[in-house]
This record gives C-alpha cells, sequence and structure tokens, in this order.
C-alpha cells in the first residue's frame, strides 16, 4: 500500500488550516528545552508564575547535597493550552519531578488515589437536575503541591533556575511535587482529610463522592484531582463551603457546570445536555 503522504500529496483539513492561518502569529510555539523558554519573555513569565507559587507554597527547603541521599531529577514541562476554536487559551509551566527516579520504599511506598466512576457523574447530575439545585464547579490551582509527603525526597534545583548563593544543594521536599508517584495520593489525603474535619462523609461505593447534612440541608462534593462539582439543596451553605475551601486552597470559581472531564455541559429548558 502506497500512502498520499509517501506520494508527497499532502491536502491539509481546510478547518484546521484556517484555525492555523488565523492563530499561527499569536501563538507561542512550545519550547524544545527550558532555555529556549528562558529565551522567549511569555514561557519565561509562566515559569517564574510557577517559581513563585512553589516558594509561597513552601514546597521545598534547600539542604547540602550528601552521597547518602537519593536525588531524583527534575525538569520542565512546557504546554500550550488551546481553546475549543484554536484559539491561545493559556501557557503552562509545570516543574515536575522524574517519577522514573523514584525507588519503592525509599522515596514512595503509597501511591493509590481513588478514581471517580462514570456513573457517579450522571447520578450527582441526576440528583441535582431532579431537586433543581445549582451545579457548581471549582478547580484547584496547583492542587498536587497541597499534598504532604511522608517520605524524605530530595530533588534536582529547577533547571535554568539554580540557586546562585547555592548551586550545589538540592530541595527537599515538604510537600508533593508533579510527577511524584504518590503527588495524587497525597492531595486526596489531604483533601478528604479537610472535608471529614467539616462534617463530611465520603460514599462507600465511591471513595471521590462526599456528602454532609445540617438539618434538612445537603451538599454532595465530587472530587477528581483537581476538578469538583458542587452541589446542594441550599445556595448559603454551598457559598459558605466555597469561602472555606479558597481560605484553605487555591481555588478558582467557574460557576455553573459546562465542562467536566472532557464532557461539554450545556443548559437547556429540559435539563443538561451532555456531549463529547
Amino acid at each position: 500500500m502506497v500512502t498520499r503522504s509517501q506520494r508527497g500529496i499532502l491536502k491539509p483539513n481546510p478547518k484546521y488550516a484556517l484555525i492555523s492561518s488565523r492563530t499561527s502569529a499569536t501563538i507561542p510555539r512550545e519550547p524544545s528545552n527550558f532555555r529556549s523558554a528562558l529565551a522567549h519573555p511569555c514561557w519565561k513569565a509562566v515559569m517564574d508564575e510557577e517559581l513563585e507559587a512553589l516558594h509561597r507554597n513552601q514546597t521545598w527547603e534547600l539542604v547540602p547535597c550528601t552521597p547518602a541521599m537519593h536525588v531524583i531529577g527534575s525538569k520542565w514541562v512546557l504546554k500550550t493550552k488551546l481553546k475549543h476554536d484554536g484559539s491561545l487559551d493559556r501557557l503552562k509551566a509545570l516543574l515536575v519531578a522524574k517519577r522514573y527516579h523514584q525507588v519503592d520504599g525509599l522515596d514512595y511506598t503509597e501511591t493509590y488515589s481513588p478514581f471517580i466512576k462514570p456513573g457517579t457523574i450522571r447520578m450527582v447530575l441526576s440528583i441535582a437536575l431532579v431537586n433543581k439545585w445549582s451545579i457548581r464547579q471549582l478547580d484547584v490551582k496547583n492542587a498536587f503541591l497541597h499534598g504532604f509527603v511522608s517520605e524524605d525526597i530530595y530533588i534536582e534545583q529547577p533547571p535554568g533556575t539554580v540557586d546562585p548563593q547555592y548551586p550545589s544543594h538540592v530541595c527537599k521536599l515538604k510537600k508533593a511535587l508533579y510527577g511524584l508517584k504518590q503527588a495524587s495520593c497525597a492531595w486526596f489525603d489531604r483533601f478528604s482529610i479537610f472535608l471529614l474535619k467539616y462534617g463530611f462523609f465520603y460514599s462507600l461505593a465511591d471513595l471521590s463522592l462526599f456528602f454532609f447534612h445540617s438539618n434538612s440541608d445537603t451538599l454532595i462534593l465530587l472530587l477528581y484531582a483537581d476538578d469538583i462539582l458542587l452541589t446542594g439543596s441550599f445556595v448559603p451553605l454551598v457559598t459558605h463551603l466555597i469561602q472555606l475551601l479558597s481560605s484553605e486552597f487555591a481555588m478558582k470559581d467557574l460557576g455553573p457546570i459546562h465542562h467536566f472531564l472532557g464532557i461539554e455541559i450545556t443548559h437547556t429548558s429540559e435539563g443538561l445536555h451532555l456531549y463529547q
């Protein structure tokens, strides 16, 4: 079989060609390495923003490196986030630990984190619609950075941004970092403990589902990584919980539900229309 590309016949999709011609001038290319990113003002800005968030969160402390330490590598992951029409949404820079350097029993043990069931999402949406409750969507900024680590984990300083005063030091993690095998587990533990102290209890059928009851009022919260669905019978109680979460974590209120786990959700006169 001989394909068209092997014969040099290229016929791009007109839809994507239009998007490309309209946005290519305004969307920075993804850098091939951190040196290229540091040379570009836009990418350097998002890298500086990520570092500022890490320092503000007190993710690590610099310590002298010793031969006995097992030091994990680190790298920058730089991605261009686009909207559904191909226009630029935002640039994203993440400092990621090289998880393949981790050793079982040395710098990680438990890694399991509950995974949401599709049926649970449908159930929560159905309960909210039947009771005519509003459904709010929340996003946790730098969610995995909120989790605490119990092991002694050392990583290299961020490439390209090594502290000039301590160039040979390494970062001892006090909180989780993206890429760690236990990052999602640590974040789920931190968030669930906070909810349980507030008075929530979780479903035995799906640990990502949390309930709260106060007199005749009910709250239902669904957690998937850094995405949250929240609904309830009493709007002031929902608002109070959002304020409480925002005081503990860096939260972003996205308003009424519109997009969740790759599913587009639109509000109609008859309820919700889900499509993918």
